[in-house]
């Protein structure tokens, strides 16, 4: 996804001021006579003695072409959404579907709050409050009964999803947390802090397990291994660092050539627990042996930012996306292109749509498109949004998309018959 911000934004520069020369003219001569009367007027030419004056004009005082369609009145974009959640009153960065209901849904935002509601509820859902700061990120435990929020304010909250009652608050340095995962059987936390630090709590006791320090910079992204045994982190200095959660140790550091040059942005792990795939702000993608530490393999196809990895669900392949307007889908096995995908702008996020060959991208132009991985099209594309998507999932039963912008909405779309 796009960079977060948080509450407090700089004002956008203004415009600098451009200038037309426009020429008024005494007679234009063509290539007829005088008196030719023929329809057919031919070139037309202007002679330096037909202008008898300039008349500077300043482009903002033309009429822009989006005025005078405005003028004649406007027209309204399609709308796709079955549902729109608008409880949120800024931008929404982040969005987790609960693994048990299919109705449940969390979202969190610039606007320093997460809420959890229900798909298709008129009520106004549940609002988490208590953050001071940008919510950056939510995430579901694997059984559904916690949710955990992240914000910039440094905390972590974890609430019950029965009751909505807060069950803890985890603290970590006081700097801003960028992502938080849970074990993928238990009641562990990872999360992703600014300070450079990855930290470990216990929910259930609200106790503090772990410090894993190391990287340089920023964790911008990180996960368990599907199995549960590793960590894996990647940060903005350029490094992923692979960690024992019982240890804490650090048991791999990948970095250098032929590596990433700048920072990760991102990761996926396979499921299998065996390759963890990083993308970078350098526009590369990289295959590393989690066993091992080495990188087997570079995916050059990208020319700008990769912002989002998704990992295919019943096929060796992999989805990502970037800020060159561009949904990719790899051979893994090969490390080739099956297809590039091409959008009107940037790639901010995207998700298999369950178990199927369909995958949907979020893009910049508030557009949500589905691919089919087995031809490279583009079998449908969802509106609504009116500015950038910032996240996507799936509810359980793969029946809804989900997705979140920076319009301030949360929509929802059907893509059942997608699965």
């Amino acid at each position: 996804m796009v960079h977060m911000q948080r509450r407090k934004t700089l004002a956008k520069p203004s415009c600098p001021q451009r200038s037309r020369t426009w020429y008024l003219e005494m007679s234009i001569h063509s290539g007829h006579g005088a008196g030719d009367e023929s329809d057919d007027e031919g070139e037309v030419f202007l002679d330096e003695q037909d202008i008898i004056g300039e008349i500077p004009i300043d482009e903002e005082d033309l009429p822009d072409q989006d005025e005078e369609m405005d003028s004649e009145g406007d027209i309204e974009e399609a709308d796709d959404s079955a549902y729109t959640f608008k409880g949120h009153s800024d931008e929404i960065y982040t969005v987790a579907c609960s693994p048990t209901n299919p109705s449940l849904v969390a979202t969190g935002g610039k606007d320093d709050r997460g809420f959890l509601w229900k798909i298709g509820s008129a009520d106004a859902g549940l609002e988490l409050q208590g953050h001071q700061d940008t919510v950056s990120t939510v995430a579901f435990s694997f059984d559904g009964q916690l949710l955990a929020t992240g914000s910039f304010d440094g905390l972590i909250h974890v609430w019950d999803t029965t009751s909505g009652s807060l069950k803890c608050t985890l603290e970590g340095s006081g700097e801003g947390f960028e992502w938080v995962k849970w074990h993928p059987r238990g009641h562990l936390i990872i999360a992703g802090s600014e300070d450079t630090n990855v930290w470990m709590w216990n929910a259930d006791k609200s106790t503090l397990l772990k410090t894993f320090s190391g990287h340089g910079s920023s964790v911008t992204c990180g996960d368990f291994t599907p199995d549960g045994k590793v960590i894996c982190t990647g940060s903005d200095d350029a490094s992923l660092r692979i960690w024992n959660p019982k240890t804490g140790e650090c048991i791999h550091v990948v970095r250098g050539h032929p590596y990433h040059t700048d920072g990760l942005t991102c990761l996926s792990i396979t499921s299998d627990s065996s390759i963890a795939v990083t993308g970078s702000k350098d526009s590369s993608v990289h295959l590393v042996n989690i066993a091992t530490g080495r990188a087997i393999s570079s995916l050059t196809a990208h020319s700008n930012s990769v912002e989002f990895i998704g990992i295919a669900p019943s096929a060796p392949w992999a989805a990502t996306g970037g800020m060159d307007q561009k949904l990719i889908i790899w051979d893994l096995q090969r490390s080739a292109v099956r297809f590039a995908c091409d959008h009107e702008e940037g790639v901010t996020c995207l998700t298999w749509l369950g178990t199927s060959h369909y995958v949907a991208s979020g893009c910049v132009d508030g557009k949500i498109r589905i691919w089919d991985s087995l031809s490279g099209n583009c079998v449908r594309t969802f509106s609504g949004h009116t500015d950038t998507i910032q996240a996507l999932t799936v509810t359980a039963d793969g029946n809804s998309l989900v997705s979140v912008s920076d319009d301030g909405t949360a929509r929802v779309f059907i893509v059942s018959e997608f699965r």
